[in-house]
């Protein structure tokens, strides 16, 4: 039974990033660790009691296509009524439409009991969240008093349309047809992949999609952002007649089966009804927006997954009876959590969850900074880190949640390779992770091409230098091998960063070629320092009253440090020496 991480989510807000200091914003006067703890709370609550019984039927079930639309998988439809009558949708969103405003980094902390709950049912709300975002930055006035209220309330749902057949991840290639007709555009094509496209959960959906105007020029520049709703809506909000949006069909996939994911088929008599929105040829600029709020929302999923694969695992390494391990004097045979190697997986899988966990937080939080610091340079210096951690997180926090995965089965041996005992499960959901909104190679070039080339690494020089100097001061006996092994880290990343700077200057193929082993060596030294930092506020907290929870913590990153960290050298060698001999290799010999 999953059982929401309430005690180590208030250390890493609380504690470890300080996040009460917001409250001083005049947009977050309300907010304080109190009302934190009670929104964390009543979230567990929620995943735990409707959402985690869903997952399992929910997989075995799945959603099921009809020519009438989507059915969702049974009991989601009720367990959504609850999600919105509980005012969960609204959580971060704009005020002025009846959202509540709460810091980024909550909202985060939030995701992550939904998708280790039920990842399926988690996509559907996530959406929704980067349609508001979108819309609250791109979308006219009057676009925003029609839609924003019904979406922040969850009484309709929005999506994300991007991928066609010809162009999956290439947009430049995008065909669907818009054309003018007065104050809207009749639009035509067909769209697939699209999560949640079609369903019977609300009363509309409204698709954010990706166009191209009648005239317009080849490529990127010439795509545009429409709102195409499945019903029509009137100028009070009311919904009229159906539009020409149709589901086709919905894929068979290799996990997240609750979750229906669509071929959509617009305009094909008269064209869809579209609203554009913002200005013509701005399409993937807009889009952008939500789809890097989606990129931190799945770097959430990938270690939700994970910590959930670890429950269970845990769970079953406790009572799972096999062997005699060497422990002393045994009397029989015992647990198998009391084996080593056993031990060893399961540290591995809490170690690099907490890693990423804090990762992310610490992402989301450098975007409430951005947005709520009291100072100008304190507010850009927080947005470019947050910008700049945004591919790392999503790549190497969802990279991790398969690999904990993974382990989970590992853990249960064969009666993990069956479905009964759930753990597989884990590993077809969080799959797709490392693929929704960019591959981890989409998100390592945007890394070094765009976050690194754009400012020739002083986002990243910043970072190191604050990691730097926090590693330098002195820390209790007990936490220094963790603090030195991490500095250690963060200098090889420093001497990596300078070489693959050099080689983009030079011969941009070469550092292309080692850009997801830099993204990696990112993530575990990022993850390694902030570990090393709860290590230190921990040793602070070990004899005091919740001395196991502190001494818990220190014992984590002391495995991170001794087994995890050492990653970091052989990464930054791959970094320094390893591009040139991928693009020496000649294309016809693989």
């Amino acid at each position: 039974m999953y059982r929401a991480p309430l005690r180590e989510m208030r250390f890493v807000l609380e504690e470890l990033l300080g996040s009460a200091r917001l409250a001083g914003s005049p947009h977050l006067a309300d907010y304080s660790d109190e009302l934190a703890r009670s929104v964390l709370e009543e979230a567990a609550r929620f995943a735990e009691n409707v959402l985690e019984p869903l997952n399992r039927p929910g997989d075995l079930a799945g959603a099921r296509w009809t020519p009438q639309g989507v059915v969702a998988a049974p009991g989601f439809a009720d367990a959504y009524r609850q999600f919105a009558a509980a005012g969960w949708p609204a959580l971060g969103g704009p005020p002025e439409f009846g959202g509540q405003a709460v810091p980024r980094v909550l909202v985060t902390a939030v995701g992550e009991f939904w998708g280790s709950a039920n990842l399926a049912f988690k996509l559907g709300p996530m959406l929704t969240q980067g349609a508001v975002h979108a819309l609250e930055l791109c979308g006219s006035a009057a676009q925003k008093a029609l839609f924003l209220p019904r979406l922040v309330s969850g009484e309709w749902t929005g999506t994300m349309v991007l991928t066609e057949p010809q162009a999956g991840s290439d947009l430049g290639q995008v065909r669907t047809r818009a054309a003018p007709a007065g104050d809207h555009y009749r639009l035509s094509g067909q769209k697939i992949f699209i999560t949640w496209g079609d369903h019977d959960l609300t009363s509309n959906t409204l698709h954010m999609l990706l166009g191209r105007i009648d005239g317009a020029p080849a490529g990127v520049k010439g795509i545009s952002l429409f709102i195409v709703p499945k019903y029509l809506v009137n100028a009070d909000g009311s919904l009229g007649a159906r539009n020409e949006v149709r589901c086709l069909s919905i894929e068979h996939k290799l996990g997240i089966h609750a979750s229906p994911t669509c071929v959509l088929a617009f305009g094909e008599h008269d064209g869809a009804v579209a609203h554009l929105i913002g200005e013509p040829g701005r399409g993937l600029e807009y889009m952008f927006v939500m789809m890097n709020s989606a990129r931190l929302s799945v770097a959430s999923e990938g270690y939700a997954v994970g910590e959930r694969a670890f429950q269970r695992a845990a769970e079953w390494a406790r009572t799972r009876i096999q062997g005699k391990p060497p422990v002393p004097a045994p009397s029989g045979p015992l647990p198998i959590i009391h084996h080593p190697d056993v031990k060893r997986m399961l540290l591995l899988m809490k170690s690099q969850t907490e890693a990423s966990r804090a990762l992310t937080l610490y992402t989301a939080f450098q975007f409430d900074l951005a947005e709520q610091g009291s100072d100008a340079r304190e507010r850009a210096a927080a947005y470019a880190r947050g910008e700049l951690l945004t591919p790392i997180v999503k790549g190497w926090c969802t990279e991790l949640g398969n690999e904990v995965a993974a382990l989970g089965v590992q853990v249960h041996g064969g009666m993990g390779f069956v479905e009964e005992t759930g753990a597989a499960q884990y590993v077809r959901d969080v799959r797709i992770t490392t693929i929704y909104e960019g591959t981890t190679g989409i998100q390592s070039n945007d890394l070094i091409g765009r976050k690194l080339g754009r400012d020739r690494g002083a986002a990243m020089a910043a970072l190191i230098a604050d990691m730097q100097r926090e590693l330098q001061a002195p820390v209790d006996e007990e936490v220094e091998p963790i603090r030195q092994a991490a500095l250690e880290a963060v200098d090889a990343l420093a001497l990596a960063t300078q070489a693959l700077l050099q080689a983009l200057a030079t011969r941009p193929d070469v550092g292309m070629a080692v850009s997801v082993p830099y993204l990696k060596l990112c993530g575990y030294v990022g993850g390694g320092w902030l570990l090393a930092r709860a290590a230190a506020l921990a040793a602070a907290q070990s004899s005091g009253p919740q001395g196991e929870f502190y001494r818990s913590k220190i014992r984590t990153a002391a495995f991170y440090a001794a087994q995890v960290l050492p990653l970091a050298a052989a990464l930054a060698r791959i970094v320094r020496t390893g591009g040139t001999s991928v693009v020496a290799t000649d294309a016809a010999l693989l």
